[in-house]
């Protein structure tokens, strides 16, 4: 009986140093909790990451978010992988996910780019949450060093989801979604040597919303809505907020919140990726044409990388990266442990990697 006694004290000791503070945490910090309710991995097919990037540098916040894929035209293993810490600046990452540098300009929430834009051969921009606008940067091909290039304001309710576009006649177009769904768009210029915005058009998604990807060839906007779906609208500023709606929750196929969005072309097919943070999966869809559905993904735990759960932002980039002869998708993981069953907190973020090669051979894109 003794012996039975020392037992359970052992246990109550264990569980009071471990899972209790963890709870207790949760319950006085609820932004610590995972998005993925603490899913070990998610409900789509499964896939495997090939390789992880480096941890962003703020810990125990939700701070990592969203990434974007870069890769030099006349050389496929040049890439530069970008991810925000939408508490501190901008991550650029090699293939390998090692940090070529980081930015400390501040919180950074959605980042995308252009090749051959403003007489550059890379612009870059994301969502400045504090100035509540876009800033650039541009990325030297040669050295593949990334450097703030200016600031302009685009004011919503709070600079939060933002995308890059381009009209048939070349413009840089810029999308900022603001986190109440008001959005707005503007054409990119040079005045001075700095980046500026002349706004074209301000309407309202309807709620809470981020995700956005502009598709410059048939010149179509995605904007996701976090608990309401995915909707459709024209990237020219005369439709004003005339869309349609590509899927509506509740839904089988996204799970509330619906986050971040990319497009990845395959030859002549367009794919649209959505991530499905509520079950910790990605709806993709064929949308060169009629959209079609095609199916869903998860990242599983394997090659010694854990699961990617309550994922926000989502990037891909089709053809030749690299190794990978089909192209990848990078995403951001909730919680980068390789414990995720017992972990209740955020204690790193991080983008992990995934050969688009794998997912199209398990959703049978083919």
């Amino acid at each position: 009986m003794t012996l039975l006694l020392q037992y359970r004290k052992a246990f109550v000791a264990a569980i009071s140093l471990t899972v209790l503070p963890a709870f207790l945490s949760g319950c006085l910090h609820p932004e610590l909790i995972s998005d993925s309710a603490k899913m070990t991995q998610g409900t789509g097919t499964p896939v495997l990451a090939v390789t992880e990037t480096a941890a962003v540098g703020t810990l125990n916040l939700d701070s990592a978010d969203d990434p974007e894929i870069w890769v030099d035209p006349s050389d496929s293993n040049r890439v530069v992988i970008y991810g925000t810490d939408k508490k501190a600046g901008l991550y650029s990452y090699d293939l390998n996910g090692k940090v070529i540098d980081f930015l400390t300009v501040g919180p950074m929430n959605n980042v995308d780019l252009r090749n051959d834009a403003l007489e550059l051969p890379v612009v870059v921009a994301a969502s400045d949450r504090v100035g509540n606008g876009v800033r650039f940067f541009k990325l030297d091909p040669a050295t593949l060093k990334t450097t703030d290039w200016g600031f302009a304001p685009l004011a919503t309710s709070e600079a939060y989801g933002f995308c890059l576009g381009k009209t048939t006649a070349g413009d840089l177009v810029a999308i900022m979604v603001g986190k109440n769904g008001d959005v707005a768009q503007a054409t990119v210029s040079v005045a001075a040597g700095k980046p500026v915005l002349t706004e074209t058009r301000r309407f309202n998604v309807g709620t809470q919303s981020e995700g956005c990807v502009v598709d410059d060839v048939t010149q179509t906007l995605y904007i996701a809505e976090e608990n309401a779906g995915i909707w459709v609208y024209s990237l020219d500023p005369a439709t004003g907020s005339q869309r349609k709606a590509l899927v509506s929750l509740p839904s089988d196929v996204l799970k509330a919140d619906v986050e971040g969005l990319t497009l990845l072309r395959d030859g002549q097919k367009t794919y649209l990726i959505a991530s499905s943070q509520g079950d910790s999966a990605f709806a993709v869809w064929r949308v060169e044409g009629t959209p079609v559905y095609q199916g869903r993904f998860s990242v599983f735990p394997g090659n010694g990388i854990d699961a990617v759960t309550g994922t926000d932002g989502v990037a891909a980039l089709g053809g030749q990266v690299g190794p990978y002869a089909k192209g990848i998708v990078v995403m951001q993981d909730d919680m980068d442990t390789e414990g995720e069953a017992l972990s209740t907190t955020r204690a790193r973020q991080n983008f992990k990697i995934v050969d688009w090669k794998e997912v199209e051979a398990k959703l049978s894109l083919k």
